[in-house]
């Protein structure tokens, strides 16, 4: 069982562990399990690890980034700039097609739009975004629409998420129905709901995973 005050160091250990984050001044703040990071970065790579960093943490229910991108005086890149950077890095990773994605740049940040087959391309997109010099953020409006026709079978999904160490599937509800699976029941950490919906994203045919699963832990309110 965990207060208050025990999962908000936890919290804080966890985002100084991380390389990237060492000097970095980012506020904690718990309430029942909702975790809140306020303060100022330099990159939104240091934006996005603090928050995979809280998501890590057991009794983390949820994270409300509220963490500013601000760079140093005197540094600037436009909008521009960094569009042919989006564009270079975007060609330049073999997981993404790079011709299917429309960007779009606005003050330092990023969206990106289209249409994909899976949703590692999707993710591998975002990640070869998140580190590029002049970002603030990123919004992934991209889709999943898969060539795979074939009807998802609900219980190579179980399977799936039965053969993971890190999840207790026992408490996991699969559905399936036409191109989306649904995902409910019970973990006991945001990692564990975030890596649920991973694996259910591998199925061959799914274009939308729609995870309810919530996040059970026991704490000492505090």
């Amino acid at each position: 069982m965990k207060s208050n005050e025990k999962l908000q160091k936890d919290v804080q250990d966890a985002i100084k562990w991380e390389p990237l984050l060492h000097a970095a001044e980012i506020g904690v703040i718990v309430h029942d399990g909702i975790v809140t990071l306020t303060g100022t970065v330099d990159s939104y790579a240091k934006k996005t690890e603090a928050e995979q960093a809280a998501k890590s943490v057991a009794g983390v229910k949820a994270v409300v980034d509220d963490i500013e991108v601000r760079f140093a005086n005197g540094f600037v890149i436009s909008d521009t700039d960094i569009a042919e950077s989006v564009v270079l890095a975007l060609k330049g990773n073999w997981s993404v097609p790079d011709s299917k994605i429309k960007t779009t740049v606005d003050n330092g940040w990023v969206t990106l739009e289209g249409t994909l087959h899976w949703d590692f391309q999707r993710q591998a997109a975002r990640n070869a975004v998140r580190y590029l010099a002049g970002v603030r953020g990123v919004t992934n409006k991209l889709m999943i629409k898969s060539e795979v026709e074939d009807q998802i079978e609900q219980k190579k999904v179980e399977d799936a998420l039965r053969r993971n160490w890190a999840i207790d599937s026992d408490k996991i509800h699969v559905r399936a129905h036409g191109t989306t699976i649904s995902l409910s029941g019970i973990v006991s950490s945001l990692f564990q709901k975030d890596e649920a919906e991973r694996i259910a994203y591998k199925t061959p045919g799914v274009w939308f995973v729609d995870n309810q699963l919530v996040v059970e832990y026991d704490y000492l309110y505090a």
